[in-house]
């Protein structure tokens, strides 16, 4: 008696446990981003830019805008291009990102970032910097999805 129940609680379990498996992240989708980012400061800097959000053969239009404090100075721009991961569906990029970061370009530089917002959506970004811009920040950005409230 004691062995069966033991072995219906560990199929109850199992059973609990395949359906969480096969839940929302097991549906999640991936697609893949390109934007440009125009960044300047003294101190307290700002940041904006487009691009496209490519998912399902589709090309939605995203718009960036930002704010970043700590030690920032000059002015550069970033043309980031990746992969999105756990969505499903194009809605689910928007959203607020946050990011510390340091560093320095003079000329052209190269950066890498994996971004996370608060529905699951990740980034992994690499970018290429012109400009001349020293930071050592804390920044903020929101990015929006046309077509998405």
């Amino acid at each position: 008696m004691r062995f069966a129940s033991t072995i219906r609680a560990g199929l109850i379990a199992f059973a609990a446990m395949a359906g969480l498996v096969a839940t929302s992240p097991a549906r999640a989708d991936q697609g893949y981003i390109e934007f440009s980012v125009l960044k300047a400061g003294w101190v307290i800097g700002g940041s904006g830019g487009n691009g496209v959000l490519h998912f399902h053969g589709r090309t939605y239009p995203i718009s960036i805008g930002g704010i970043s404090g700590g030690i920032v100075f000059g002015a550069s721009e970033t043309r980031f291009r990746g992969q999105v991961y756990g969505i499903r569906s194009p809605c689910d990029v928007q959203g607020g990102y946050a990011a510390g970061g340091a560093g320095a370009a003079v000329g052209v530089g190269a950066q890498g970032i994996v971004l996370r917002n608060e529905k699951g959506a990740e980034l992994h970004l690499l970018g290429r910097q012109v400009g001349l811009q020293v930071n050592a920040d804390l920044s903020g950005f929101a990015l929006r999805v046309g077509g998405c409230r």
